[in-house]
């Protein structure tokens, strides 16, 4: 998998067995990151949460891009392992929460300008996760899925479809 926007743009990361994460496309990526470069504007002094790390490629993208503070949750070991390997080839240190991203999201205090959430497709997370989010006025909230989602108290922002998978963008 590369990189696909800033600094760090080209570079090769690692990414843990598919039958443990489902990469996100570069595609995706791409129009994420742009999307939120249309809502945000500049990156710099926003941070990041992305909620189920993977190969902790999303969050990588978002420091690349020039966030300045990104925290990774990855519940699997082997998963949580390849992100500080990724991270390491980078030169960088992951901000990582080896856990629960339900458990931290209902413990956290911190509020983040940006969520990024792409669970296992079809779970119950997404609407468990979106009731425990604190979140103020600017926050945007990410969700990477495959069917539709109903949630009741955040506004929907827009959705982007590419072919079997939705990304949605969510305001308080």
């Amino acid at each position: 998998m590369i990189i696909t926007g800033g600094m760090y743009k080209g570079r090769k990361i690692k990414a843990p067995d598919e039958s443990i994460t489902r990469p996100t496309l570069s595609k995706v990526r791409m129009g994420v990151f742009n999307t939120l470069y249309s809502i945000l504007g500049d990156f710099e002094g926003k941070n990041f949460l992305d909620t189920f790390g993977g190969s902790g490629l999303m969050g990588l993208e978002a420091l690349s891009r020039g966030f300045s503070e990104v925290k990774v949750i990855e519940k699997n070991p082997k998963a949580a392992s390849i992100i500080k390997e990724n991270y390491k080839l980078l030169g960088l240190k992951p901000d990582l929460v080896i856990g629960d991203s339900l458990k931290y999201i209902s413990s956290a205090s911190e509020i983040y300008d940006v969520i990024y959430i792409d669970p296992p497709y079809r779970s119950d997370i997404y609407e468990k996760i979106f009731e425990k989010i604190k979140a103020d006025k600017n926050t945007i909230i990410i969700a990477e899925h495959d069917i539709e989602l109903i949630v009741s108290n955040f506004n929907l922002i827009k959705t982007k479809n590419y072919g079997g998978k939705k990304v949605s963008f969510y305001k308080p």
